[in-house]
């Protein structure tokens, strides 16, 4: 479904559901069609039967519950979807972290939205899977296929080139630098878990400046986010903690769920967590973080917005060029989808490609870091 793809708004877009449960089946499908500009081809209970239905329907969109979806094999219709025939996936699951190994093997095959179910079956939370499908339908509808195939080859370098830059990490407390005097601040939506593991894992051991980064997922999905970058880069990556003081070669993500901000302390410029109000809707937001890091940091902050759905980091991208950082978004013909990046580019010195950033990002941290040194 790229932009040349995609079909005219007048007609609805066809949704495959994948699930093992006939009841959850039966509500999703419910759910789905009731969605303005979207109705169920087909509704099937296991693996096979959903490559067998791709095959034979060409759904615009998959859904695809790992918990009560089709049984081990859920990874294995994802990874064949992605690399056979792209599209966007739409993963459910009640309990993201009793789900490691699935979770991480979707954001490594690039499903494009994650939907958190509530427990229970009442009203209520009827109208919360509603809320939160019809979200996740709305970014996939808007969604640039041709970057989400995953070429084996390019995988497999990839691979070896993590594991190289992993091998001169530092372990425990040393692989931290000093306290941070220079900050890249990243934003992220739709999408945003691939680019996010295509340009962390590309920035040096020493970059001399902290990394913070605002990824819209549910609580639990960043924390795993964090883990898999942390596995897959030569710096440390972590969900951020309050309280906790920047420093130099770390990376910090956003807990799901909360504001990142930042405040002055004795030992350095530290993390404040936040549960205040949702920015565009949206909590963690990227405008919250990048104004602080504009008042923290003024000329030696960095921003960035990649891949998403919506309008979250432009205003935050406007600070940092007021106060004389450097500021970049993501080339729109990388983005899985363009519209944040599109909405920020205003305030933007350059569009990078994603297979630049990290280079332009590690460029531009030491050309600061020499700046300061003198």
């Amino acid at each position: 479904m790229s932009s040349s793809d995609r079909r005219p708004a007048s007609s609805p877009l066809s949704v495959l559901v994948v699930d093992e449960d006939a009841r959850e089946r039966a509500l999703l499908t419910a759910l789905v069609a009731g969605t303005p500009g979207f109705h169920v081809i087909a509704d099937v209970a296991t693996g096979y039967q959903a490559i067998r239905a791709v095959h034979e329907l060409n759904p615009d969109v998959v859904t695809l519950d790992l918990e009560g979806g089709p049984g081990d094999r859920g990874l294995e219709v994802l990874a064949w979807i992605t690399n056979e025939a792209p599209r966007p996936v739409i993963i459910l699951s009640q309990q993201a972290l009793a789900l490691p190994h699935a979770v991480l093997g979707a954001v490594d095959f690039a499903a494009i939205e994650f939907v958190v179910k509530p427990v229970g079956r009442a009203d209520d939370d009827v109208a919360i899977l509603r809320r939160r499908l019809g979200a996740a339908l709305e970014a996939a509808a808007n969604t640039r296929i041709g970057g989400l195939r995953m070429d084996r080859a390019k995988r497999a370098a990839a691979r070896a080139s993590r594991a190289a830059r992993r091998a001169t990490r530092a372990t425990g407390d040393d692989a931290a630098g000093p306290p941070a005097t220079c900050v890249v601040a990243i934003a992220a939506s739709t999408g945003g878990p691939r680019a996010l593991l295509h340009v962390v894992p590309r920035l040096p051991a020493h970059l001399p400046a902290a990394v913070l980064v605002v990824q819209h997922m549910p609580a639990g999905f960043t924390r795993l986010l964090a883990e898999r970058l942390d596995r897959t880069s030569a710096l440390r990556a972590r969900e951020a903690i309050s309280g906790e003081t920047l420093k130099a070669s770390v990376v910090y993500l956003a807990p799901g769920g909360l504001h990142m901000s930042l405040q002055r302390a004795a030992s350095g410029v530290s993390i404040l967590l936040e549960d205040s109000e949702p920015v565009w809707g949206i909590r963690p937001a990227a405008d919250v973080l990048f104004g602080a890091v504009a008042r923290h940091f003024g000329p030696c902050s960095m921003g960035v917005v990649l891949t998403g759905m919506g309008r979250d980091g432009a205003a935050g991208l406007r600070a940092i060029a007021e106060v004389g950082g450097w500021t970049a978004v993501q080339d729109e013909t990388t983005a899985i989808i363009a519209s944040m990046p599109r909405a920020a580019a205003e305030f933007a010195a350059r569009a990078i490609p994603l297979d630049q950033m990290a280079r332009a990002l590690a460029n531009q941290a030491n050309r600061l870091a020499r700046a300061a040194a003198g």
